[in-house]
């Protein structure tokens, strides 16, 4: 992948890969946490656990295509919707650069909870939420005629894997094709199991870009399954 870096310090849009003639994005967004407002860093570990997930997604998709980015936070906390604000003008700055191509956005954490909100933009087609911080209450609605598949840890202790399962219940509930799939013995920060993690979400990202009769089995069977898949 070559880093393009963003298009200014006030960008949103963190470029990792652009093809002359994109047809597709893959972007990441990051964890962080419920307050703060601290500036965010490329450097910070939530930031550097989403790298190899970006490598896994891309190594999934055709990269003459292919938009690569991260979404770049101003601050590293959710406070007042700050992430899902700063993924809004990173999609918009997508759209000026690409033009309105399906977008697929990965999340972990607080970055999931931001990814599943951002899911009602026009740019977006689906959206993977790695151990998605979900509290009480968090709206569904905006999934509505999109993808969303969820995976997410079985012995996660920092988020919920349960709450995460009462969300696609809803998603579902409001029109979104989505499913859930569970990590055996997976942890948070996605270090236990890695490999697994990384295979899952080449899949999961390759599914959600193509047309519903092309879904793999694995795809497939999480959104037809009325309880979690685990792997």
């Amino acid at each position: 992948m070559r880093d393009h870096g963003g298009k200014s310090a006030d960008s949103a849009l963190w470029l990792r890969h652009c093809p002359q003639q994109p047809r597709a994005a893959v972007i990441t967004l990051h964890g962080g946490r419920a307050e703060g407002y601290q500036t965010s860093q490329p450097w910070h570990l939530a930031a550097l656990r989403m790298r190899p997930v970006l490598r896994a997604a891309a190594s999934a998709v055709p990269l003459d295509d292919t938009v690569l980015a991260h979404v770049r936070y101003r601050h590293r906390g959710w406070n007042q919707n700050d992430p899902l604000n700063d993924t809004y003008r990173a999609l918009d700055e997508l759209h000026q650069i690409a033009g309105p191509v399906p977008t697929i956005l990965i999340g972990h954490s607080m970055g999931g909870r931001a990814a599943l909100r951002a899911a009602s933009h026009p740019q977006v087609q689906g959206v993977v939420a790695l151990a998605p911080w979900l509290p009480p209450g968090e709206p569904s609605k905006q999934l509505s005629g999109k993808r969303a598949v969820i995976v997410h840890g079985e012995r996660d202790r920092i988020t919920s894997p349960h709450a995460s399962t009462d969300y696609i219940r809803g998603a579902r509930a409001a029109g979104a094709h989505a499913g859930i799939i569970l990590i055996s013995n997976g942890d948070h920060a996605m270090l236990r199991r890695s490999n697994l993690w990384h295979r899952t979400v080449a899949t999961v990202v390759t599914d959600l870009l193509r047309p519903h009769a092309q879904l793999s089995s694995l795809t497939g069977t999480c959104y037809a399954s009325t309880a979690p898949l685990v792997l």
